[in-house]
């Protein structure tokens, strides 16, 4: 009996950890010369594709009614703040990444393929965008 209330106790305490090891949460990107947190990004899963939205613009300066005037798409002339930036991501069958999708740098208004790898028992997730063998790789940081 004792040892089942054991196995059972392990395995609650090993669910959260397991859940975290998933892009789904709140994100903080960081400023890739200064280092500096430059945004939050909430990413949320719908049947199985994630997609996710700049929920706060952390750097100095930065306009709340700032808009996407690089964009192309849908996204054109919207808010930067609440903007969908990452659209379409998949888990891959082979292990713990996603990819598939798309994501925005509303910089410069391109959108680039993803692949979002959580690392650090997630807490923290190696973000890449390329086109094709080219790309940049951030390290984004869990909030919640």
């Amino acid at each position: 009996m004792k040892r089942k209330l054991l196995i059972i106790a392990l395995s609650l305490v090993a669910i959260p950890a397991l859940a975290q090891n998933t892009p789904v949460g709140l994100w903080r990107g960081f400023d890739e010369k200064t280092g500096e947190p430059k945004f939050e990004v909430r990413i949320a899963e719908t049947g199985g594709v994630l997609n996710g939205k700049v929920e706060k613009r952390l750097s100095p300066g930065v306009k709340p009614d700032d808009i996407c005037t690089e964009c192309t798409d849908d996204r054109k002339d919207k808010p930067r703040l609440g903007l969908e930036i990452i659209r379409g991501a998949k888990k891959s069958p082979d292990g713990d990444v996603w990819e598939g999708g798309k994501i925005l740098d509303p910089e410069n208004g391109k959108s680039y393929t993803l692949k979002m790898t959580p690392i650090e028992s997630g807490k923290k997730m190696e973000v890449r965008g390329s086109i094709g063998p080219f790309g940049r790789t951030q390290t984004w940081t869990r909030i919640n």
